[in-house]
């Protein structure tokens, strides 16, 4: 059995949807009650409270650790997980990590990872780390504005960083779960192609066919609406990232097509399956 953290998730759902698929017997786990496909358990559980998963690791050969926000605090313990899945005889982690642990590694919750990362290294177990950069279901976000006012509101609108498709991640993750050849590889996951804030607004309001106003937020604005949802430093740590790319947060990485022998989806790609959203 594979157990899924954060399986209602834009990673999660296609991760738990491709293993059950596989033929994998998979329990899905998330804070609330879900809807997951037919065959696969539900595991309501928190994160912040390892012992919760217990449950749902009962007999789990493999764990997708994905943490959430809350989890990268500094006074959050999420390294517990992972002795709690080695106690519970999981033999294989595949962790969702963060581009930033190598390219920013003195950032508060770049640190916190690190030594999520160092704690699966020494934990004895197989293990495999993915370290995406920024997410382009990131855009969903100005989903309702754009419904209702026709607006997008982001910062640095015209720096671009190579956004990843879920779906990829998801698909690598898989790859590193059900595969030997994988273990002990470290991924950096980006798509194929370097796009600002505000190419990506055109690219939706040209598939919608509709016009679309672009508004610039301030560092502080876009902190200010980041931090309703996740800690603050992780907040900064991002913003210092899209605010101003070091040359490796530019580069396109070579591993998505490493691991599934083919390029990263565009952002286009992820637009056409996720239109609905924004109608």
């Amino acid at each position: 059995m594979i157990v899924v953290t954060g399986a209602t998730g834009n990673v999660g759902r296609p991760l738990t949807r491709a293993l059950a698929e596989a033929g994998e017997q998979v329990t899905a786990v998330s804070r609330h009650a879900a809807t997951v496909p037919d065959g696969v358990r539900h595991v309501a559980a928190d994160l912040a409270e390892p012992a919760g998963l217990t449950p749902a690791l009962d007999g789990a050969k493999a764990l997708f650790l994905l943490l959430s926000g809350d989890l990268h605090a500094p006074e959050a313990r999420p390294a517990d997980i992972i002795g709690l899945a080695a106690a519970s005889g999981v033999r294989r982690v595949v962790l969702l990590s963060s581009q930033g642990v190598a390219t920013r590694p003195l950032g508060p919750s770049r640190v916190a990872m690190r030594a999520v990362e160092d704690a699966l290294r020494e934990s004895g177990l197989d293990w495999a780390v993915l370290r995406p950069g920024g997410f382009a279901s990131n855009a969903l976000a100005w989903a309702e504005s754009f419904r209702v006012q026709g607006t997008v509101a982001a910062p640095f609108g015209d720096v671009g960083v190579p956004i990843v498709d879920p779906a990829d991640i998801a698909e690598v993750a898989a790859a590193c779960l059900l595969n030997d050849l994988h273990t002990g590889g470290v991924y950096e996951l980006t798509g194929p192609e370097v796009i600002t804030p505000r190419q990506q607004a055109e690219t939706i309001a040209t598939a919608l066919g509709s016009p679309v106003r672009f508004h610039e937020l301030t560092r502080d604005e876009a902190k200010a609406a980041m931090t309703r949802f996740v800690p603050s430093e992780l907040a900064d740590d991002t913003l210092d990232i899209l605010g101003a790319p070091s040359p490796a947060e530019l580069g396109i990485s070579p591993d998505v097509e490493r691991v599934l022998g083919r390029a990263p989806r565009p952002f286009t790609d992820w637009v056409a399956r996720n239109i609905a959203a924004f109608r």
